[in-house]
């Protein structure tokens, strides 16, 4: 019988597959490395194994102990199964911005979740990575990974993953493309392939909000580079010792939005269901694509799984609410289908103000029309009523009626954007659109979203 002895011998040997519609405009071969097939669903199933079994060997973990390590949740599921298969108990540090499906995940795989916030200093107490070392200082008979210094992290790749791409292509690869993060997948495929060909172009992929772009060129760790951004798995604040950046030949960075775009083109257009750096590789080679010629045959190494990111990615409103949602809005219509589930919130004119400060809270909205037998007859929004009350507390047990504005415009869903952009003024701050459903609102934010 052909029978693997349990779930770690079956990390590696990923396949190299041909992308075709997304990449048509481009002259060369474009391959995916699809490391999803890893029993993880992530490349990072091969360090993280090799890192257990160096600190084994290391003694730097006894049998019974505890494995720590700060991570982007596909370290994490790595060094789950390790430690299922191996006998260790598991604390997964993330930072806020990871996907609910990256947490719930290591949670089923029975890892402790510890839930950091994202926008604080490397050297904040609250970060991710001095929680890690903290509880690794804390608690008995542990150990701290840092798959980031953990330079077992890009041996496996040199090991592993640089082989099997060599292989796979019979060394006609020109280029290899990949999301920078920790820095252990392009440092050791990088050094790998160069070592079999000098001439291969090593490309990684960063993103606005990190430091490894300027870095590389200038030599500079600039500050100002270091902001908030969304695209999970790649780009850093701190410079992780497992970048090799002798090993690569360009950093190309980008957008939060064009990453998550591609991350869904290439489920819809090639079948292939990946994570978000995905996305943010492909893009890049489309950015880089006039530096390719006939006959170059690049790999990008997709990193993980769709599924880990359900949530956010492959969610309309989620990517709505950031603006990458690409949709054509024409009119009325199209704008209130954004959230036309949604019953138009009124108030009646002989309601207390009071009443139309608790329905603003509950709703989270800015203005709301006044109705009197049927009719729509003024509205209040919250600036008006927040000025009213610095002056006037006691308007609170008045009718709305006393206060409200003159009536909101109204248009039928053909009004085009050009036309209730119009009508919005600093007076106004919204419109109703008279649809089959009944009346909704649209507010200055709606049109502000679909310019965007």
């Amino acid at each position: 019988m052909k029978v693997y002895n349990n779930i770690l011998e079956t990390i590696g040997n990923t396949p190299l597959v041909r992308l075709n519609k997304l990449t048509k405009d481009v002259k060369a071969t474009i391959l995916a490395k699809v490391e999803t097939t890893n029993p993880g669903n992530s490349v990072k199933d091969r360090m993280a194994v090799k890192m257990i079994e160096d600190a084994e060997k290391a003694g730097l973990i006894k049998p019974g102990g505890t494995i720590i390590e700060g991570t982007s949740g596909n370290t994490g599921m790595g060094l789950a199964l390790g430690a299922i298969v191996k006998g260790y108990k598991l604390i997964c540090v993330l930072n806020d911005k990871q996907s609910k499906e990256k947490m719930d995940i290591l949670r089923a795989v029975g890892a402790e979740v510890v839930v950091c916030p994202t926008a604080v200093d490397p050297s904040d107490p609250r970060s991710y990575y001095s929680v890690s070392k903290r509880l690794a200082n804390e608690i008995p008979n542990s150990w701290y990974v840092n798959q980031y210094d953990n330079l077992s992290n890009r041996e496996a790749h040199y090991e592993s993953t640089g082989p099997e791409i060599w292989e796979q292509t019979d060394g006609k690869i020109t280029h290899f493309v990949v999301g920078v993060g920790t820095g252990g997948t392009i440092s050791g495929v990088g050094k790998y392939l160069k070592e079999k060909n000098p001439d291969i172009k090593i490309w990684g992929i960063d993103t606005y909000g990190s430091v490894f772009k300027k870095y590389h060129e200038t030599g500079i760790f600039d500050e100002a580079e270091i902001y908030p951004y969304i695209t999970e798995g790649i780009g850093e604040d701190i410079l992780p010792a497992n970048v090799d950046f002798d090993v690569i030949d360009k950093f190309e960075k980008v957008t939060d939005k064009d990453a998550a775009v591609y991350t869904r083109r290439l489920a819809r257009e090639e079948g292939i269901f990946v994570g978000n750096s995905a996305g943010a590789a492909i893009k890049g080679i489309l950015q880089l694509k006039d530096e390719l010629k006939e006959g170059d045959v690049v790999v990008v190494l997709f990193h993980d799984h769709g599924s880990r990111y359900v949530g956010k990615i492959f969610n309309d409103d989620w990517m709505r609410e950031r603006g990458f949602l690409e949709e054509e809005t024409k009119n009325a219509g199209d704008l209130v289908g954004r959230h036309g589930d949604q019953p138009l919130v009124t108030l009646y004119s002989e309601e207390l103000l009071s009443h139309a400060v608790a329905k603003m809270k509950k709703h989270s909205i800015s203005q709301i029309p006044v109705m009197k037998e049927g009719e729509f007859v003024g509205f209040v929004d919250d600036l008006h009523v927040f000025q009213l009350l610095c002056e006037q507390p006691d308007l609170l047990n008045k009718p709305v009626s006393q206060i409200m504005h003159p009536p909101l415009p109204v248009v039928d869903s053909t009004a085009t954007i050009e036309k209730i952009s119009a009508l919005i003024t600093k007076d106004v701050p919204a419109v109703l659109v008279n649809t089959e459903n009944g009346y909704h609102i649209i507010t200055r934010h709606d049109i502000i979203a679909a310019m965007a």
